[in-house]
């Protein structure tokens, strides 16, 4: 998918992957609306970047509409990038007694729900693109998961369980997608430096970063930067969910 003078929706982008996916994909030649929560943080990505900003709750049906179409308005809406997110913690049953389930609901409010209305809406808008030679291509979405949707620890049940429904969309909606040339692939983050990870204190950093096995540090924003622009430039990932997390895998706690 060539990114040159196409028109990409990037949610969650006011800060972190979002941010760096933005000014990637800007750089790339591509026209960014970028769509956040925070109004302010999405101006001042867009401004930087040359974009234009939308601002609203992912799972907000009209919000998003109103999002992909001034993405629209500013070429033909080739990609979709995903990447707002929460992760509050919270234990099954902790010492205030169960879960709340209003925050269980909201977690996958945001981060399952907000992706699938991302990505129907999105599907619908590429379908009407030209499609692109040689392979007949109108489309890329891209969503973001975790590896904590394979290994979540202990006081992730939401994020996990969020995350794992993220991947679990990725191959059927492929599936359905391709008989229009749209492709859906997942990103699958490991340990970032994202604001999510910026209030630890250095011990608890340095713990984390021991076990990432190669490279040996926190995964950086422009590192899910480059593995997007990569997946538009690879027609034949389609269907997958690709972990990003230097041979990563969670202990339980």
């Amino acid at each position: 998918m060539e990114m040159a003078g196409a028109a990409a929706l990037v949610t969650g982008g006011g800060s972190g992957l979002g941010a760096a996916t933005a000014a990637a994909l800007a750089a790339a030649g591509a026209k960014v609306c970028v769509f956040d929560l925070n109004e302010a943080a999405a101006q001042a990505v867009a401004a930087r970047i040359g974009g234009v900003a939308a601002a609203g709750d992912v799972a907000d049906a009209a919000a998003v509409a109103a999002a992909l179409d001034a993405a629209c308005a500013l070429g033909p809406l080739r990609l979709a990038v995903s990447c707002a997110g929460i992760a509050p913690p919270a234990r099954v049953v902790g010492r205030q007694g169960p879960h709340d389930l209003a925050l269980f609901e909201k977690v996958l409010r945001v981060n399952l729900t907000g992706s699938f209305n991302v990505m129907r809406l999105a599907a619908e808008r590429m379908q009407a693109n030209e499609a692109t030679a040689p392979d007949g291509e109108r489309g890329v979405i891209v969503n973001t998961a975790s590896i904590a949707g394979y290994e979540g620890q202990v006081g992730q049940c939401a994020y996990a369980a969020s995350k794992a429904g993220v991947i679990g969309l990725t191959l059927p909606a492929a599936r359905e997608l391709a008989k229009t040339g749209i492709r859906v692939v997942t990103i699958a983050p490991g340990l970032m430096e994202t604001p999510m990870l910026a209030g630890l204190p250095e011990p608890a950093r340095e713990a984390l970063v021991k076990l990432t096995l190669f490279p040996h540090r926190l995964g950086l924003a422009e590192d899910y930067a480059r593995l997007v622009l990569a997946i538009c430039g690879n027609p034949m990932l389609n269907g997958e969910t690709i972990r990003l997390d230097g041979a990563l895998r969670l202990p339980p706690a």
